[in-house]
């Protein structure tokens, strides 16, 4: 276990895709992880900002290079019955269109982005992060609106790299082999329109 990570007791009851179709609506973010019910408030304004701005730049990207889809959250990810999450963002190739379900995503996207908020940031940059791994995810986008920032993490040899790690302020470029001729600053994915 690397350092700083947290232990957490096996849950006494593991919550399976049938119990996360009968969580509540009530506008917060459920999610299943290793059978135990992650609960998060709705996201903040720079976070919704930096969300509206990825997935405007991927979906205008995707105009012009018919590769796969982008889709935003609200959108369940059915790894298994004990694996159901809902990314900010996630990008699904033509080859992997088979995922794709009429309620859901089935297995796993080519990419996953997930932005962190103050509430999620272990979750996001630790749990799911070995959730996407373990689930064959090509690549992860851990998306800091604090830093302006983004770790990039690749699937080399079976296994997560962190292959990136992107600041607005060094003027970076982001850029993945997922999408050929994709390259965008940093600068304008947190960029605020007002």
């Amino acid at each position: 276990m690397a350092s700083g990570d947290e232990v957490r007791p096996a849950p006494s009851v593991k919550f399976t895709y049938e119990d996360f179709l009968n969580f509540p609506n009530d506008g917060k973010r459920h999610e299943i992880i290793d059978g135990e019910h992650y609960v998060t408030p709705s996201p903040n304004t720079k976070h919704q900002v930096v969300s509206s701005n990825l997935h405007g730049i991927l979906w205008t990207y995707l105009q012009q290079h018919r590769t796969g889809q982008v889709f935003t959250a609200p959108f369940d990810v059915v790894f298994s019955d004990f694996d159901v999450v809902e990314p900010d963002l996630l990008y699904i190739s033509r080859e992997r269109a088979g995922v794709l379900t009429e309620k859901h995503v089935r297995g796993a996207p080519d990419l996953v982005m997930e932005i962190l908020s103050p509430g999620t940031r272990k979750t996001d940059e630790v749990t799911k992060r070995r959730l996407y791994e373990r689930s064959d995810v090509n690549e992860y986008w851990v998306v800091d609106p604090e830093l302006d920032a983004i770790k990039i993490y690749r699937r080399v040899e079976g296994t997560f790299a962190r292959v990136a790690e992107l600041a607005a302020e060094a003027g970076d470029t982001l850029t993945t082999p997922l999408l050929p001729g994709f390259a965008v600053s940093l600068a304008a994915v947190f960029a605020s329109p007002i």
